[in-house]
């Protein structure tokens, strides 16, 4: 993405949207179109930088948990730290979520884009050289 497509866009707004399904984490998956499976993501730019992303919720405890198992599973074949995932989540999927989506704005990067600024660390309190 950073390379190549961030690189290529530009100075206006690009939205970006229907990831590939494999980069779901928690959002749903519909097939598109075309029949192929999709992650129901998005993402705003503007002028290459990633301004928000969002995506519709996975609401289906099922389909949340085979995920969590499916990725225990993969981590455990390639000797990766398997990671408890969280119970908690797929209970409350279990109870029941109504269809939603959000969205989360860097609100650092948009004071970048109404200030000029080139760099975030003209606009956070307390860049990695201070902290």
């Amino acid at each position: 993405m950073s390379h190549r497509l961030e690189a290529a866009m530009g100075d206006g707004i690009t939205l970006l949207y229907d990831f590939p399904a494999s980069q779901a984490a928690l959002a749903k998956v519909v097939k598109d179109d075309s029949g192929t499976p999709v992650a129901r993501r998005f993402e705003a730019y503007v002028g290459g930088m990633e301004l928000a992303n969002g995506y519709w919720e996975l609401t289906d405890a099922g389909e949340q948990l085979q995920r969590f198992e499916t990725d225990q599973r993969y981590r455990g074949m390639h000797k990766l730290h398997v990671y408890p995932f969280e119970e908690r989540l797929v209970d409350a999927l279990r109870v029941g979520l109504p269809e939603c989506a959000g969205v989360a704005l860097g609100i650092d990067r948009l004071l970048m884009l109404a200030g000029g600024y080139s760099t975030i660390d003209q606009v956070i309190a307390f860049p990695i050289e201070r902290a």
